[in-house]
């Protein structure tokens, strides 16, 4: 099995287009990076931090004022003032103009991550029958499973790669660009209690990129079924990624009907639980995670009986 796996890796860091994809996501991650610093970043550097929180909590106090506020963004408007007052009796400075603010902000390119890696996945299988290369892998005494296991594998490899690299790069450029102070500031987040808690800023990184990454599993687990059940790369690829797309727009639309919660897209964003926000009001953790694993059962389910069940002979 290792071999098999050492095998599809070697396959996709000999092309020429894997690395064109490393270097266009490191160019990405210090493009953005930069331009954010450039725009954002030195205006919030020093100790201007204190004056803007003020004026922040003064809009807020305006807000507050308006009779037509909803509940739900009045309850909101109060905790983030909350979380002023705690940051200002402390001394406890935001994350803008800090290291901080760059690494967060890049957390958003895993969508970038998740393209990059559906189209290796999307191209595994399909790519191997467009160019007849299926005859001379089908030949090995390795069984059709452990040959999808391998392929599978390896593009979740790959993913992680990206995931890797736009973390490194992402700490590295923005430590060059604020500086590696304040390397010990603390996350202040309100609790679904209404309590305001200290998380350490690291870990709540990491648990965003982590549950970012649970989003590109997902679509690559899709892109890899229909690589092996259509062996078209084009559909794989396209059809994944339009998804992937369009699923936001589609939430928006059908929001006020309760089923929606069982759609694949309403459940891959699991970050904003770390907010305690869910897309609809009753939804937990659990729950998406175990309508994730119903859609990733059934998508490997999928790959696997269209391999090893159909006539493969290219």
């Amino acid at each position: 099995m290792f071999n098999l796996v050492r095998n599809e890796n070697m396959k996709i860091y000999r092309r020429l287009r894997t690395w064109i994809l490393v270097g266009f996501m490191i160019a990405l991650v210090l493009f953005v990076n930069i331009v954010e610093w450039h725009s954002e970043g030195k205006r919030s550097q020093g100790d201007g931090w204190r004056a803007e929180r003020q004026q922040e909590k003064e809009r807020r106090l305006e807000t507050l004022k308006k009779p037509e506020l909803s509940e739900e963004s009045r309850t909101y408007n109060l905790q983030q003032i909350a979380v002023i007052d705690y940051e200002l009796e402390r001394n406890i400075r935001t994350a803008e103009g800090t290291l901080w603010q760059g690494v967060n902000g890049s957390a958003a390119l895993v969508l970038v991550i998740t393209v990059f890696t559906i189209i290796i996945a999307g191209d595994s299988l399909a790519g191997e029958f467009s160019s007849g290369t299926i005859k001379l892998l089908l030949i090995r005494p390795a069984n059709r499973l452990k040959i999808l296991i391998a392929k599978y594998a390896s593009s979740l490899m790959f993913g992680i790669l990206l995931l890797l690299t736009l973390f490194v790069v992402s700490v590295l450029v923005n430590g060059i660009l604020y500086g590696f102070g304040h390397l010990d500031l603390p996350l202040i987040q309100v609790t679904n209690d209404g309590y305001i808690v200290e998380k350490n800023m690291l870990l709540n990184l990491w648990k965003t990129y982590l549950l970012n990454g649970v989003s590109t599993i997902l679509y690559v687990t899709m892109a890899f079924m229909i690589s092996s059940s259509f062996r078209s790369s084009t559909m794989a690829i396209g059809f994944s990624i339009a998804t992937l797309f369009a699923g936001n727009i589609l939430l928006e639309a059908l929001h006020r009907f309760d089923w929606s919660r069982y759609l694949l897209f309403a459940n891959t964003d699991l970050t904003p639980y770390l907010s305690g926000r869910p897309y609809q009001d009753g939804m937990t953790l659990s729950f998406s995670i175990l309508v994730l694993a119903v859609y990733f059962v059934a998508f490997n389910l999928i790959s696997w009986f269209m391999f090893t069940r159909r006539d493969v002979a290219a």
